[in-house]
């Protein structure tokens, strides 16, 4: 970087600044349009230079890993110095005029050191490091559109190089926007309430005779352990009161003798051609599990047909042993979508949302980004993911993965008060494992990835994030750990923080691509098409699997939240539990269910 180089080019043939003045008189001032007209002192030199004076500037700007702009050097390893001091800091300026560069010491003083006549031109520099517009009378950051849009310019070409070779594709499904309708109460006309009294039986009171015997929530029901069954009860207990999931089943979207009458012959993968015994289907096990927990009866229910059902689809973990409850979580999602079909009559992939209830409620879809660290090419990925494994120790491990764990054997054991400490003191949340989640990671030298720019393998930076959020998110803090070298297994015992309230838009590829690019006030390439954009990002808690004890020997418990009380569910007991308790539980599987929830038009409905 030299001072004979200008960041702006003005409108006249000669490379020389001309004050110019308009035929009545008076300049003819620029207002920029997004925060730029409020600095005098842009105003003023971009009315000398004219309008749009950086549209050269892309070819200054140099695109960093992960899409940070930076000023270009010339040669790169040059290594710039403030004119004054001679000091290279961390923060340097130049002048868009001269191109002079100084620290955040001296640059303030820069417009007094030039004649009177020149001096309102040398009011406006970059900031090398982040490629940001800052008044040195106003001290302080300023904003134009050209110079923004020039930035974004060479950040999305740096971006999608190489883009006509690999074009990341999602699911047609996610990517097309539903026009939204307002939400209108439903009141039944005299032949629907006929219907409706004809075949409907009322609900019991909720409310007992005795005045002093407390309400009991409906739905709350006990589930007798069937023998190391603590996994399948805690997880069912969640499942048995995710609110959209629910309400699909109680509102008889999957009727469980329309299914069996209509698909007497499903395939599952346990059957062949000689098993004549009846198909079973999880998701009419589960619609069963419904109609008896909400039925009134609050006496304990013993699920064993679900436990034989998801026998038969998961026939390697068929046994009286504990197992996971997370990998019997994601199994009994799979086992939801392989057995049942689709009400639309269609099959859409499983990306899209819209495949079955299962994907519903729980998919969502994760955005990857591999930058080259070389030039700066950008490889990104879409894939679906129905929960979101966690890292609990930062600083341990790699990023999370949205892959199913091992099962782990564990036997019931009496409830233990976790500890409230984490590695060199810190308290371990979920804000920070989601922090560490969507935080640019540096592959390993034996993870290079082919650049199709570079054409070789190259070192690289790898970031996550969530392109569109569920209805309901699963968090799964990974506390089993396996060390295939040390041939040993442990649990981590860390307490973890978590928030009963959750704001998930920092964690959003919007989000991380605006920080990415600088909070530039344009939009660029995937920031309109963010399919999160249609749905609410704040997010409420209603269920807590907590995991106690020992690897080899635990016991899994789940906390409820309904009508803003919580309740402990272990097994077949259930109690009415203080936040407090819930807070300091051994959290092992968070849910938390959108607040707000935005009615959709059909897809006959758009045009």
């Amino acid at each position: 970087m030299s001072k004979s180089n200008h960041l702006i080019q003005p409108e006249s043939e000669n490379p020389q600044i001309e004050n110019r003045a308009p035929e009545n008189g008076s300049p003819d001032v620029y207002t920029p349009t997004a925060g730029g007209g409020a600095c005098e002192h842009l105003s003023e030199l971009l009315s000398r230079v004219g309008s749009n004076p950086f549209r050269n500037f892309p070819d200054c700007v140099k695109v960093r890993p992960l899409g940070r702009a930076s000023i270009r050097r010339d040669p790169p390893q040059l290594l710039v110095r403030c004119g004054v001091c001679r000091q290279a800091p961390h923060r340097l300026y130049t002048c868009v005029t001269c191109a002079a560069v100084f620290c955040h010491v001296h640059v303030a003083s820069h417009p007094a050191d030039v004649d009177d006549s020149d001096r309102s031109l040398h009011y406006i520099a970059v900031d090398i490091d982040r490629a940001e517009l800052f008044c040195c009378g106003c001290r302080d950051q300023v904003y134009d559109r050209d110079f923004d849009a020039a930035v974004v310019l060479a950040q999305t070409e740096a971006a999608v190089i190489g883009s006509m070779q690999e074009t990341p594709l999602l699911p047609v499904e996610s990517t097309r926007k539903r026009r939204r309708v307002e939400y209108k109460p439903w009141t039944p006309d005299v032949n629907e309430q006929v219907l409706i009294v004809g075949n409907s039986n009322p609900f019991p009171s909720q409310m007992s005779n005795d005045s002093a015997t407390p309400e009991v929530q409906w739905g709350l029901r006990g589930l007798n352990n069937l023998g190391n069954t603590c996994f399948m009860n805690s997880v069912l207990q969640a499942l048995l009161h995710t609110p959209p999931l629910r309400n699909y089943f109680l509102s008889d979207k999957h009727n469980r003798y329309f299914c069996q009458r209509k698909n007497s012959t499903i395939v599952t993968r346990s059957c062949d051609n000689t098993n004549k015994n009846p198909v079973l289907c999880l998701a009419c096990d589960l619609d069963a599990m419904f109609s008896v927990v909400f039925s009134g009866n609050q006496t304990p229910i013993s699920p064993a047909k679900f436990l034989y059902s998801w026998w038969k689809h998961a026939s390697n973990l068929a046994s009286y042993e504990q197992q996971d409850a997370h990998e019997f979580f994601i199994s009994v999602l799979d086992g939801i979508h392989e057995t049942m079909q689709n009400d639309k009559g269609k099959g859409p992939s499983p990306g899209s949302g819209d495949c079955c209830i299962a994907h519903r409620v729980f998919s969502g879809i994760l955005r990857s980004d591999v930058m080259c660290t070389a030039c700066g090419f950008t490889s990104t990925t879409y894939d679906p993911c129905i929960d979101i494994s966690l890292d609990l120790e930062l600083s341990q491990g790699t990023s999370a993965k949205v892959t199913s764990k091992k099962s782990h054997k564990s036997h019931k054991k009496k409830e233990a008060e976790p500890r409230k400490s984490s590695q060199n003191g810190r308290l371990s949340t979920l804000m920070g494992c989601l922090d560490h989640f969507t935080r640019p990671e540096k592959l390993g030298s034996d993870q290079k990835f082919f650049c199709q720019h570079c054409q070789v393998r190259q070192e690289s930076l790898k970031q996550m994030s969530i392109r569109k959020l569920p209805l309901v998110s699963c968090f799964h803090i990974k506390r089993f750990e396996h060390s295939v070298i040390k041939k040993m297994s442990r649990k981590v015992d860390h307490y973890l923080q978590f928030p009963f309230s959750l704001d998930m838009s920092p964690y959003l590829s919007s989000s991380i691509l605006r920080s990415r690019f600088g909070n530039r006030i344009f939009s660029f390439e995937g920031d309109e098409q963010d399919t999160s954009c249609e749905s609410s990002s704040e997010f409420e808690l209603f269920a807590v699997i907590t995991h106690t004890g020992k690897l080899d020997a635990g016991h899994y418990v789940t906390y409820l939240r309904l009508s803003n009380q919580w309740y402990k569910c272990d097994d077949a007991w259930i109690t009415q539990v203080s936040e407090n308790i819930v807070r300091a539980a051994q959290g092992y599987m968070m849910f938390y269910v959108q607040k707000m929830l935005y009615y959709k038009a059909s897809e006959k409905q758009v045009s």
